[in-house]
């Protein structure tokens, strides 16, 4: 068996799947493997996929499969699997840390500080009594509520295929649900249901101007919707962690717009969690192993 891993992972995975079969990262040999590792780099398009005749397992180390075709790929046999427990933690970590940023202006006091400007009549708001908005309820979102009501923040979700949480209150629409939104934090996958879902005809129904943070997908969001949201005030802040291509096209919108902050989609790159998905990718492949199917 060929196992290919084509984007970064831990440095300790190479060995540790030796046990299976020869490892390699020359992409050069994709016609070769049997098992292709991918992060969300590597696009496994319908050419990428006749690319390799000898596939039988695409594993992407992390939640979204959005870069795999994957009714093609199964189409051909291939079994498509992700890690989606391994990012929770670190994903929903970064969400915090952009939703605590805004409202303590952690950008514009460091920036002062370093300029020079004293910035203390610049009074900070704080989280507790606001309410959170997230677009999804799993994993990742799970995790974002669990220190939201830490913070004794309200937690309000909408997610069409969950009806009832344990951490937050499930509100049947998304234009009830960012009705009372002081943050709104999308969790979502890239469908054709959720692209563009936050646009200005869902912001008009929010009572507030709320901060959004996206650490989900980029468009799931319009872009030019957005910008003129921040610029005539119904958003106060948008800050991302994904764009439409890793690095964003330069004449993508919110890279010029004011009023973000932005990181170089890092959600998953925590030093732990590289950790945790090359465990589960260990898990799933001895598991087909032992099940016979790879």
């Amino acid at each position: 068996m060929l196992i290919l891993i084509s984007d970064a992972f831990d440095a300790s995975l190479a060995s540790r799947l030796e046990v299976f079969g020869e490892v390699t990262t020359d992409k050069n040999r994709l016609g070769e493997a049997n098992v292709v590792l991918i992060r969300s780099k590597t696009k496994c398009t319908k050419e990428y996929i006749d690319q390799a005749p000898n596939l039988k397992l695409i594993i992407r180390g992390g939640v979204g499969i959005d870069n795999i075709d994957k009714a093609y790929a199964e189409s051909k046999g291939i079994i498509v699997r992700n890690t989606p427990k391994s990012s929770a933690i670190a994903v929903a970590e970064l969400a915090f840390a952009l939703m605590l940023s805004t409202p303590n202006h952690l950008v514009s006091y460091h920036n002062g500080m370093k300029s020079g400007e004293w910035l203390k009549n610049t009074k900070r708001n704080e989280l507790y009594g606001k309410t959170l908005c997230l677009f999804g309820i799993g994993n990742i979102a799970s995790r974002v509520a669990e220190r939201a009501k830490a913070f004794g923040m309200k937690v309000v979700a909408f997610d069409k295929y969950v009806s009832s949480s344990p951490l937050a209150e499930m509100i049947s629409t998304p234009e009830l649900a960012v009705e009372d939104a002081d943050y709104i934090s999308l969790h979502l996958p890239l469908t054709d249901e959720t692209r563009g879902m936050v646009n200005k005809s869902l912001i008009a129904h929010c009572k507030k101007a709320p901060v959004v943070i996206n650490t989900g997908r980029a468009l799931c969001v319009d872009a030019d919707d957005m910008v003129a949201c921040l610029e005539d005030g119904s958003v106060a802040w948008y800050c991302t962690d994904v764009y439409p291509t890793d690095p964003p096209a330069e004449s993508y919108p919110i890279l010029k717009a004011e009023k973000v902050t932005l990181t170089p989609h890092v959600g998953a790159n925590s030093v732990e969690n590289l950790g945790r998905i090359g465990e589960e990718t260990f898990e799933i492949m001895s598991e087909l192993k032992n099940g016979g199917k790879i």
